[in-house]
């Protein structure tokens, strides 16, 4: 409750509620210091703001968000967690949220605001911003892109999304592997099976030596792609060499160096899967700038068919996720303005895009 200029847990909350005086109790302080810490309005020893920081993220102590949102059992915000909101990946599918998400629902004028928290692929930041969301009784959060495989990390972020859900906020995966038992509805992105028909495509046209250029190792889009690439290879018996996959970031510089580094170890390969089309553009102008042309001399393929990728000279081969109605959808799902999926996930498929980059059948 909001009483003599503080904010406390709210007294229907259920007996498990973590309180003010828990949090000091941990902290070893009163709880007058925790609340001036949590209210930022009066000065507080460094030391001892860090130690009620501490306690309140230990014992994931909620703080009640604006004092015009202390009787709603959550708040107008709407949480967005994007990797990179530079990368037009993440871009496009936080702007389809975004556009869902205003509109009739919250108190407002009938309209809800969407926050977008740029995690730059930091496990610490992803569980700083949910811990922020929660405590902001956030009614809606939808994290975007792939997860860390991290057992320490995942084991957290689930009790996070759970601790979200118990809560009543709606929580949404788009793009990301389901997280079973959290109440999480998710959306998830095809990516073996995208990954398959790309690499299946090249090995149609007579590739038999195909660097890969995969994402960081950490994260589940990244594994797998590169599932879905070996697949292909094994279907048509073609054995991979371990010179042939190089992993980077899922950006242009990192598709330069990569392909410079293939080329180095195997110059005899004759196609590039790329993790996705950012990388596909730094693989296209490496091989330029070493002599080779695309597609006589080496095919390139990306993934996911981003706005440039038609633009590319000569045009991208890539795998089209539809990342603007994805994102819409999970939106719409956040807003409750569309059913779940049965069974709380959905499978989102790509679709092949044969263009250029790819060239016409050759023997190796």
């Amino acid at each position: 409750m909001y009483e003599g200029g503080r904010l406390d847990a709210r007294p229907e909350d259920d007996e498990m509620t973590v309180t003010l005086a828990d949090v000091a109790a941990r902290a070893q302080v009163s709880p007058a210091t925790v609340s001036r810490v949590l209210n930022g309005n009066y000065p507080v020893a460094a030391s001892t703001r860090d130690r009620v920081l501490k306690a309140v993220d230990e014992l994931d102590y909620v703080l009640n968000g604006p004092a015009s949102a202390l009787a709603a059992a959550t708040s107008d915000l709407v949480g967005i967690l994007v990797n990179d909101i530079a990368d037009p990946f993440f871009g496009i599918m936080a702007s389809a949220i975004q556009a869902e998400i205003g509109g009739p629902g919250g108190r407002a004028g009938g309209e809800r605001l969407a926050v977008v928290c740029n995690t730059g692929g930091s496990p610490e930041r992803e569980l700083t911003y949910l811990t922020l969301l929660q405590r902001q009784r956030a009614a809606a959060v939808v994290l975007t892109g792939g997860a860390i495989e991290d057992a320490a990390h995942q084991a957290a972020m689930d009790t996070k999304v759970r601790k979200l859900a118990d809560a009543g906020t709606r929580v949404v995966l788009c793009g990301r592997p389901p997280a079973p038992e959290t109440g999480a509805i998710a959306l998830t992105f095809d990516n073996r099976g995208g990954g398959q028909k790309l690499t299946e495509h090249l090995i149609g046209l007579g590739h038999r030596r195909l660097g890969y250029i995969a994402g960081p190792e950490e994260r589940t889009t990244t594994r797998h792609r590169l599932e879905g690439h070996r697949a292909a290879l094994a279907a048509h018996g073609i054995e991979e060499d371990p010179r042939w996959t190089v992993h980077g970031r899922y950006d242009r510089r990192s598709g330069y160096e990569a392909t410079l580094e293939l080329l180095r170890r195997d110059p005899s390969l004759t196609a590039v899967v790329a993790a996705n089309d950012s990388v596909a553009l730094g693989a296209c102008a490496a091989l330029r700038d070493s002599g080779l042309r695309i597609p006589e001399d080496v095919s390139v393929a990306g993934f996911d068919d981003l706005p440039f990728s038609i633009d590319a000279v000569p045009a991208l081969t890539t795998v089209r996720l539809p990342l603007a109605e994805a994102g819409a959808r999970a939106g719409r799902i956040a807003m409750g303005r569309e059913e779940a999926p049965p069974g709380g996930i959905a499978s989102v498929r790509g679709e092949l895009m044969v263009r250029g980059s790819s060239g016409v059948p050759r023997v190796s």
